[in-house]
């Protein structure tokens, strides 16, 4: 994930464990839902804590396609695949944008991409 000095916190609704850190100067969040735990409910868990300029990362088994347009609006995103076949997604709050999101929408229509 990248994030520095991380610690485990707790996420209201969360079913992985998450951390918290830096990256890149900016308070970051992350999780890891490769391997289970609902990707949908993580990351809409995730998400619904992030302030203005801060990053989400979320490591999956695909790129979430469901998710996208649901947080587009108050939400930056990038996914690129790695190498050990698995999908990093990087989320940021947008500036400005609040309350759009329904964070309880947790069910995924869209399928994964590679």
């Amino acid at each position: 994930m990248n994030i520095q000095n991380q610690e485990v916190i707790e996420v209201p609704n969360a079913t992985v464990v998450f951390v918290k850190g830096n990256l890149d100067g900016v308070t970051a969040y992350g999780f890891d839902t490769s391997a289970g735990g609902h990707p949908m409910v993580n990351a809409m868990a995730g998400l619904a804590m992030l302030n203005e300029g801060e990053k989400l990362i979320m490591i999956n088994h695909c790129a979430p396609m469901g998710l996208f347009p649901k947080v587009e609006a108050e939400f930056e995103f990038t996914y690129a695949d790695r190498a050990d076949g698995l999908t990093r997604v990087e989320f940021t709050k947008k500036a400005g944008v609040n309350g759009v999101t329904d964070f309880a929408s947790t069910s995924c229509e869209g399928g994964c991409s590679h």
